[in-house]
């Protein structure tokens, strides 16, 4: 801070005689100057600053450390105490000096578990699997890791390409790997059977499982086979034979086709109602009780989940092409020819209200659900076709 002087005028003199000169005059005062603009005039002024707030700083980092362990400060007493709980080491001990007989190779010991997953390991034989309630073919295939084609063509004669005749307590043939169980038949050739199941014949002739000896097995046109040799063919597979593809196409003008499913088959009808090709459900319920679409397994409908004798209507306005019952396991059946390429089937009906003929429009009452032919509880089996696109999933066309 700078401080400011003046200077104090001689006083005039009293009388004519000159003036006299002040006694003991006070010297001008020093300009003191301050210590940080010295600094700064010698360019040391930002330094100090910053070497001063480094200090600083470093010494409130020293008290906050300070204080801290001051607070988190252990008593004596207490570690003392933990100093008692800690474990006493154990001598080292030369085992080579231990006799043989006295040292345990045990272990420590593992409590058995029931939950404990074995590795997949291939099979190398065919198991056989009983049959449970509320078993499907996907589902028993998914258990033993394989395709659903594999489930129904290792079990022919079961299913006879059929999943609804699943039956409970029968016994089912499951293969170590995807492929066909064949039965040799007399007059059977392996160049013949392996183009039937789109293999080569040395894949079943080298197939360990089959026992076939490639040096011995002669003509592949006349092989030394045994008839009614159960042989596995690894990946064979074929068309499946669907006996209700004979519905397709049965229509008012020629309903002929049908009467080799059964006597529900009607004649020929010359007019009647015709369909919007908008569809609705033809029961009270929209979702499943059993079997799905799933051309993988020969199931080309929906079981629709129902009670017996609840309520099956029209999805669309037609006519009837069958109304009766089926041969081929559908049970009481009705399939209704919609007039515009499109045709309904509804099957395993308690009953049916309508005859053969009739027109209906949609949401008509035609019948009720069942479990009539090869059907393992209430539900309603419906399926979709076109003349053109022939069997269709009845999901993407419900509403």
């Amino acid at each position: 801070m700078t401080e400011q002087f003046q200077e104090v005028a001689p006083q005039a003199n009293q009388g004519n005689g000159p003036a006299s000169e002040p006694t003991n005059p006070t010297p001008p005062p020093q300009r003191r100057t301050n210590w940080l603009e010295s600094l700064a005039r010698l360019g040391l002024g930002e330094i100090v600053v910053r070497i001063g707030t480094n200090l600083l700083t470093l010494v409130a980092v020293c008290a906050v450390v300070w204080l801290m362990s001051s607070f988190y400060k252990v008593p004596q007493a207490d570690e003392a105490a933990n100093a008692t709980n800690r474990p006493t080491p154990v001598p080292q001990v030369d085992i080579a000096s231990i006799p043989q007989a006295q040292i345990n190779y045990q272990g420590v010991g593992r409590m058995a578990s029931i939950h404990t997953n074995i590795p997949d390991r291939p099979r190398q034989d065919i198991v056989k699997y009983t049959i449970q309630p509320g078993d499907t073919v996907i589902g028993i295939a998914q258990k033993f890791n394989l395709k659903p084609k594999s489930i129904m063509f290792g079990n022919y004669y079961t299913l006879r390409d059929d999943p609804h005749n699943l039956s409970v307590g029968d016994e089912l043939n499951i293969l170590p790997v995807d492929g066909y169980y064949y039965e040799w038949q007399d007059g059977d050739g392996l160049n013949g059977v392996a183009k039937v199941l789109n293999v080569k014949p040395e894949d079943i002739i080298n197939y360990p499982l089959n026992h076939l000896d490639p040096a011995t097995i002669g003509n592949y046109a006349n092989p030394n086979i045994k008839s009614g040799t159960w042989l596995i063919i690894p990946g064979g597979t074929r068309p499946y034979n669907d006996p209700s593809e004979v519905f397709v196409n049965i229509t008012r003008n020629a309903p002929a086709t049908a009467r080799i499913a059964g006597p529900g088959a009607c004649d020929a009808v010359s007019d009647g109602a015709v369909g919007t090709g908008s569809f609705i459900w033809p029961s009270a319920n929209h979702y499943l009780s059993g079997f799905d679409y799933s051309p993988e397994t020969n199931h080309r409908g929906i079981d629709i989940a129902g009670n017996e004798g609840e309520a099956v209507w029209a999805v669309d306005a037609g006519v009837i092409v069958y109304a009766g019952w089926n041969d081929w396991g559908y049970g009481n059946m009705i399939m209704v020819d919609h007039g515009n390429g499109w045709q309904s089937l509804y099957a395993h009906l308690s009953s049916i209200k309508v005859t053969c003929g009739m027109s209906v429009d949609q949401g008509t009452l035609i019948g009720a659900i069942g479990s009539t032919g090869h059907s393992s509880g209430p539900h309603l089996h419906f399926e979709l076709m076109h003349g053109l696109y022939g069997k269709v999933n009845p999901w993407d066309f419900l509403h």
